[in-house]
């Protein structure tokens, strides 16, 4: 049975195992995830203001995104936007597990899995759950997801959210 994260010798053989062909298709599903998350998230912050512009929305959402999974944008406009805007980013980091509970679950998952992928890189930060679970989004007695109990949950909700599609290839 192969393990689930890669050594020094198959890093040093350059071979392509399960290991280092499964990180990127998790990520995949944490993309997922993030986008169904923009797509709901965004639609409640146009509610939550609206005499803002789309692109303001738009901007909002993204910055809560990428201050929830610690994955900070650091090129122009975005960093000035996070910057200048950093009130409303924490008051709508708050927001999100009370406003949207149907998401937690999947936050849960997408969020756990990202710091296994994140460690198999040599990338430790636990911060990223602390917070999740101090804004009550993390729920901690979630058992950590198999990687296949993940992707089906990805895929599951970005089909039903429209984010996805699931596509059927016919034989030859």
């Amino acid at each position: 049975m192969t393990a689930f994260w890669m050594t020094d010798d198959n890093k040093k053989d350059g071979m392509m195992t399960l290991e280092n062909r499964l990180i990127p298709i998790l990520r995949e599903g944490i993309h997922i995830v993030k986008m169904v998350l923009f797509k709901i998230l965004r639609d409640g912050l146009a509610g939550r203001y609206p005499q803002q512009e789309r692109s303001f929305i738009n901007q909002l959402t993204g910055a809560m995104i990428n201050e929830l999974f610690c994955t900070p944008n650091h090129e122009e406009p975005f960093l000035s936007f996070s910057v200048t805007n950093r009130p409303l980013i924490d008051e709508g980091m708050k927001i999100i597990a009370g406003d949207f509970p149907e998401l937690r679950i999947p936050l849960t998952d997408a969020l756990r899995v990202q710091f296994l992928c994140d460690s198999q890189e040599g990338l430790d930060n636990p911060v990223m759950l602390t917070q999740a679970r101090d804004l009550g989004i993390l729920i901690a007695e979630r058992e950590i997801p198999l990687p296949d109990h993940f992707m089906a949950l990805a895929r599951s909700l970005g089909e039903g959210s429209h984010v996805t599609r699931q596509a059927h290839i016919g034989s030859a």
